[in-house]
């Protein structure tokens, strides 16, 4: 029986639901852990534009070949050329800055992780073990996604082209964090992908869509409980206020993308259906690496030309990668380590990768929206975990931006650093560039508070 709300007190010690009445029923939702529930211990229970900006990640793995990575001159347009490793982008030169002499400056105390959690988040990871740790803040593409990412079906895709398992992290892909110990775990099959983005809910814009009855009842159901909310709220401490107050943020969050699939799609002259992807099974025991990036990336690009996303992560490979890369005799990890000499295969490995990513910047660039293309209203950060492979190092830290974010980036450019300036004032630069206000990015030794003023408009 449903005890009526103006006539009952709460009794918080013994709570676990939010109730309500909704269409003449009984209705509840569940609370997330709160301190009021639990025992002293904390154990158990005691009784813009006409057209938006988007961002997006390109990682990989084991860094590059620093000789044969950094361009031998600095400066704009034709006073600077691309380097060996870099000359497969070179279609793109013109939409791209090239930042090199940059270093992470959080302590480099774990190979292969204070690298990318460092740059990716600005601040020192947390080390379980030598072959565990977890970021302390948000990753770069969260960050963006909470200010940019809630007017979209999708907050943020996480796709990642590697589907092997890591051979230090198991099934653990990517670098996308929402927080200390939550990581969003990437797409790896690009069939669910174009399923989950181009399934039964997606509409075309003028398309007619079934619409689930009941989207509408479950949108619902938060404005029921508001009311017991509120009473909770008053009898709760400020950390417990933070818990449920973030527990409806999430469940509000949930509410307004039903929304989205109901409402009508953005009328983007871009946005079609795509065809299903084909079938990219391994050959000879090799994962076909730029065929599935290739694939991933044309579903990518329909996904931000119909706006279902503005933010997206996209992990090529992983640090402790063992994909056997075309004529590699082992893992593109072990390489980095085991090739003795000038190591021709790692750096066939970094070029082949590089083609990729041009692949990604054409596809985006391919684009039209308006007067201009989709990349030219986006900002795409490369980068990678290292800049060496074999030393680990996180000085001279591989950076590539592309795209312009409707005007407020620089294009065409080689930047470096003579002084190894902290690698945090990039992600601050793009921050800037999507026009948010970031006070700063990072904590401790990789804290900034301005951005890398050289390659901003």
């Amino acid at each position: 029986m449903l005890i009526k709300t103006n006539k009952r007190k709460l009794e918080p010690t013994r709570r676990k639901f939010l109730r309500g009445i909704f269409a003449g029923s009984a209705l509840s939702i569940a609370l997330p852990p709160l301190e009021v529930f639990l025992n002293t211990t904390g154990t158990a229970y005691a009784n813009g534009s006409t057209f938006p900006k988007r961002f997006g990640l390109f990682f990989w793995g084991n860094g590059m070949h620093i000789d044969r990575w950094v361009p031998e001159q600095t400066g704009t347009g034709d006073e600077w050329s691309l380097s060996e490793q870099l000359m497969p982008l070179a279609n793109v030169k013109e939409d791209i800055n090239v930042i090199t002499g940059m270093e992470v400056k959080v302590p480099n105390t774990l190979a292969h992780g204070s690298g990318p959690g460092g740059f990716l988040t600005g601040h020192e990871i947390t080390i379980f073990s030598s072959e565990s740790y977890t970021v302390n803040a948000p990753s770069i593409d969260q960050l963006i996604a909470a200010e940019i990412g809630g007017a979209t079906q999708f907050r943020s895709l996480e796709v990642a082209i590697q589907r092997e398992p890591c051979a230090v992290r198991g099934n653990e892909h990517g670098y996308s964090y929402i927080g200390p110990g939550t990581i969003n775990s990437p797409e790896t099959e690009p069939m669910l992908l174009f399923e989950r983005l181009f399934g039964e809910s997606f509409r075309e814009p003028g398309e007619e869509g079934i619409v689930d009855p009941k989207l509408a009842l479950r949108r619902s159901v938060l404005d029921a409980v508001m009311e017991d909310a509120r009473r909770l709220n008053d009898r709760l401490g400020s950390s417990d206020k933070i818990r449920l107050e973030q527990h409806l943020d999430s469940i509000r969050d949930l509410e307004q993308r039903i929304a989205l699939m109901e409402s009508d799609p953005p009328d983007y002259e871009a946005c079609s259906r795509p065809e299903a992807p084909p079938e990219l099974p391994n050959i000879d025991g090799r994962t076909q690496m730029s065929a599935r990036s290739r694939v991933m990336t044309d579903l990518i690009s329909m996904a931000y030309a119909c706006d279902l996303t503005r933010v997206m992560s996209f992990f090529y490979n992983d640090e402790h990668s063992h994909v056997l890369f075309p004529d590699a005799t082992e893992g593109h990890h072990l390489l980095t380590h085991n090739e003795p000499g000038d190591q021709p295969m790692v750096n066939a490995i970094t070029k082949y990768i590089m083609a990729d990513l041009a692949y990604f910047i054409e596809k985006m660039k391919s684009v039209q929206e308006g007067d201009g293309t989709l990349l030219d209203n986006s900002l795409f950060l490369a980068t990678s975990g290292v800049s060496d492979g074999r030393t680990h190092r996180i000085d001279e830290f591989p950076i590539i931006l592309a795209g312009n974010a409707g005007g407020r980036i620089k294009n065409n450019m080689h930047y470096r650093s003579t002084s190894k300036a902290n690698a945090s004032h990039v992600p601050y630069s793009v921050m800037t560039a999507l026009d948010m206000l970031p006070a700063s990015y990072g904590g401790g030794e990789g804290k900034v508070t301005e951005g890398l003023s050289d390659i901003e408009v």
